[in-house]
């Protein structure tokens, strides 16, 4: 075993342990709109880390999903009811019916928590819900008007799930309550893994490279084109640049090789740049879809020596979050929620990029600063980073449950909005 793998081995970490179930909250019955808690996308590992500590806390919750389940009800996790996607695109021609089902004949106060970009939910049928408690992204500079007018409706109370959109709301004089994703105590170093034959596993037999490469990962979703939101294109070319005098450099993709989420031809993308063959690989794409256990994941973070997590604009980061969990520093745009999640890391340059779509600004990393970043992580003493760690144990989900949500839904169940707006 290498002395890097030895510091990894040696690494040590203990999450804060569960809270106990909570006195004197006052229940709800809550539906959460979102992904499916099963689905692969970072809405769906909220919904499920969220509601899990909701009926925990004795609310009845149930959850109608806008994507991950078709054509029928079923029941997740013991008995949390799942309401199917609608017609439309994102769900929201079916959320108020799914509202007023699920609230019928209960004496408990009803409230719906939505987790989405709010800017897609246009039917009006939603104005119609009574409360409406939105955990939606901000991810421009000035938060884009559509989001702004959106937020502003009588029935609906702003949750900011950054001190970024906590400032942008603000200074469209919205008051919010701030919520911040979190991550579950999974997320650890980990140097290696159970898997479901009992082999002991590690993150670098997952990616299939050596374990004193200096590997550079890449955890981010290929969707989207106009513009490609996640950077490849600047994100690989300054791992280009960079890896020219690092033969020892790898960058691991973890994520879809291909456009046929209507992102972009990485494999083309990775040939445009000039990089290596034998310097670039690519999570197993079955695996990838099937989705991987999180501590799989987990192992995948601890064996990377950097999280390359640059981006034109993030509501929050959650991979950011999840990486220096498990010990790994992290390389970030300094632009929107993205600056507030470096514990142990590097912000970089941006140059403004208007999204003509949201009418606010989005920002392109400087290509010369991610290779100075690169560079600084290069040289950067190996293994774990304690600092990370301890950054990112307090956006461990059950300190942000406690911490956030409970005094959120106390509030939430005070609110009395005025009344709903009629659909016209």
């Amino acid at each position: 075993m290498s002395n890097r793998a030895m510091r990894r081995q040696q690494a040590k970490h203990t999450k804060p342990p569960a809270p106990p179930q909570a006195e004197g909250v006052t229940r709800q019955r809550i539906l959460f709109c979102s992904n499916a808690p099963f689905s692969a996308t970072g809405y769906g590992v909220q919904t499920a880390q969220v509601v899990t500590r909701l009926t925990r806390d004795q609310h009845e919750v149930a959850i109608a999903c806008n994507y991950g389940l078709q054509g029928a009800e079923t029941v997740w996790n013991g008995g949390v009811r799942l309401y199917p996607c609608g017609v439309s695109g994102y769900s929201d021609d079916i959320m108020n019916a799914h509202a007023q089902h699920w609230a019928h004949g209960s004496e408990l106060p009803s409230l719906v928590v939505i987790l989405f970009d709010v800017w897609a939910l246009e039917n009006p049928g939603i104005k119609q819900i009574p409360k409406i408690a939105a955990w939606a992204p901000v991810d421009h500079q000035p938060a884009p008007p559509k989001v702004i007018a959106w937020l502003k409706r009588d029935n609906v109370m702003p949750i900011a799930m950054s001190r970024f959109a906590e400032r942008m709301m603000a200074d469209d004089g919205l008051d919010s309550i701030y919520v911040p994703h979190a991550v579950e105590a999974i997320f650890q170093p980990t140097p290696s893994f159970a898997d479901a034959d009992g082999k002991m596993v590690t993150g670098h037999d997952l990616m299939g490279v050596d374990p004193d490469r200096f590997v550079v990962m890449m955890n981010s979703a290929n969707k989207g084109r106009t513009p490609v939101r996640k950077c490849f294109g600047e994100n690989l070319l300054a791992f280009s640049i960079f890896a020219k005098n690092h033969p020892d450099a790898m960058l691991y993709l973890h994520t879809e090789a291909s456009a046929i989420a209507t992102g972009v031809d990485l494999r083309a993308l990775i040939r445009g740049c000039g990089i290596p063959e034998d310097q670039v690989c690519f999570v197993d794409q079955y695996l990838y879809r099937m989705n991987l256990p999180q501590q799989a994941l987990a192992a995948l973070y601890s064996a990377a020596d950097v999280l390359l997590a640059t981006s034109a604009g993030e509501g929050f980061g959650v991979p950011v979050v999840e990486a220096q969990s498990c010990g790994t520093r992290v390389i970030v745009s300094d632009w929107t929620a993205q600056t507030e999640l470096v514990g142990d890391g590097w912000a970089v340059e941006v140059q403004p990029l208007w999204d003509p779509y949201q009418d606010a600004w989005f920002a392109t990393p400087m290509i010369p600063r991610i290779v100075d970043a690169l560079e600084e992580a290069y040289a950067a003493e190996r293994g774990p980073s304690q600092q990370a760690v301890n950054f990112a144990a307090d956006y461990d989900a059950d300190v942000v449950y406690a911490k956030y949500w409970r005094p959120a839904l106390e509030q939430l169940a005070a609110w009395t909005p005025t009344v709903a707006e009629v659909a016209t």
